[in-house]
């Protein structure tokens, strides 16, 4: 059975730092590509960061660029997104994302806030 569980999330002044955790099981991870997305309310799902199977290239929108970095450890499973500088704006549900072959897997999410 395919999981994928998200952590880390929480309350952080603007300006701070939090990373997010997400914990897979059941399918080959090293051969996914993982993504993280994020859900403010009222707005559609984004994209935040994207991360290849081997982890050699990793793709950002230009509204996440230098202040996200996601990145993965195939041996433990896990994919990671760092978060600095954080927004008020930023405040969303965070979910990650593995695609393999056609099949497409999220997680539950984890609310992140920012205050101001």
């Amino acid at each position: 059975q395919v999981q994928l569980v998200e952590s880390g999330g929480g309350l952080v002044q603007s300006g701070g730092s939090l990373r997010l955790f997400c914990a897979a099981s059941g399918f080959t991870f090293s051969s996914a590509v993982l993504n993280w997305y994020r859900q403010a309310p009222g707005k559609e799902r984004e994209l935040v960061a994207s991360i290849t199977s081997g982890g050699g290239s990793t793709n950002y929108p230009d509204s996440m660029k230098g202040r996200f970095t996601i990145s993965r450890d195939n041996a433990k499973n896990t994919l990671y997104l760092q978060m600095s500088s954080l927004k008020p704006e930023d405040t969303a549900v965070y979910y990650c994302n593995a695609r393999i072959y056609s099949y497409s897997y999220w997680g539950q999410g984890t609310q992140v806030t920012v205050s101001s």
